[in-house]
């Protein structure tokens, strides 16, 4: 994604490792530019695949996967918690793991590669991270992505995010799947579907429907 190693080691430097060590600048203005990046790549493809879809609802589209939950999703599938740069405290105190530090770091990387290489290449980074994501929010547009709420609910309440256990049983033409959803460690929602999608939909949506009574969110 990043070619240049000054660039790339930038976008991997939190502040707190900056404050510890003075004369390096952190991952914040490329956090900076990419936000803007991503969202003109989301929103761009958005605009020119889906003309069936109106504005209303491609904005809840472009919302559901411009966050810090899946940014902070993608940076797991990179395994980027190993490679930042954090200060002694933030790193023991589980900084690796928190998906604000993991989302802007996803997002100073998109900066990154936009600088080192261009708009095509970031464009190029961002879909093949991003495009199934997109795919399957525009097929239900401001629909029952429970993940996706539940995800976002988790990272603005825990910075943390769901875990998923998922088991099957019965033969291959008749599968079906139970799914066990964590919050905190703990198991918060169980589903079952005829596939690992459907059964994690349901964990999530009795997890969310859950957490959003305890803690009154439901509109958030």
């Amino acid at each position: 994604m990043v070619r240049r190693d000054e660039l790339l080691l930038q976008a991997l430097r939190h502040r707190s490792w900056c404050a510890e060590n003075p004369g390096w600048e952190s991952n914040e203005r490329l956090e900076f530019l990419g936000d803007s990046v991503l969202g003109l790549i989301v929103t761009t493809h958005l605009f020119r695949t889906y003309s069936d879809i109106p504005e209303g609802e491609l904005t809840k589209v472009r919302a559901s996967v411009v966050n810090s939950a899946t940014l902070s999703e993608v940076a797991i599938e990179l395994d980027l918690g190993p490679s930042l740069m954090l200060g002694k405290g933030e790193d023991q105190s589980g900084g690796r793991e928190k998906p604000s530090i993991l989302a802007d770091a996803t997002e100073a990387l998109i900066g990154a590669c936009y600088i080192d290489q261009g708009w095509d290449a970031a464009e190029a980074a961002v879909m093949a991270h991003f495009g199934a994501r997109i795919e399957e929010a525009a097929a239900g547009p401001g629909g029952q992505d429970y993940k996706t709420r539940l995800q976002e609910l988790c990272a603005r309440l825990f910075d943390q995010l769901p875990r998923y256990t998922v088991t099957d049983q019965g033969p291959d033409h008749a599968k079906e799947f139970d799914a066990t959803v964590f919050l905190k460690g703990e198991p918060r929602g169980f589903g079952r579907g005829r596939s690992k999608k459907q059964a994690e939909q349901a964990a999530a949506r009795e997890a969310w429907e859950h957490l959003s009574r305890v803690t009154d969110v439901r509109s958030a």
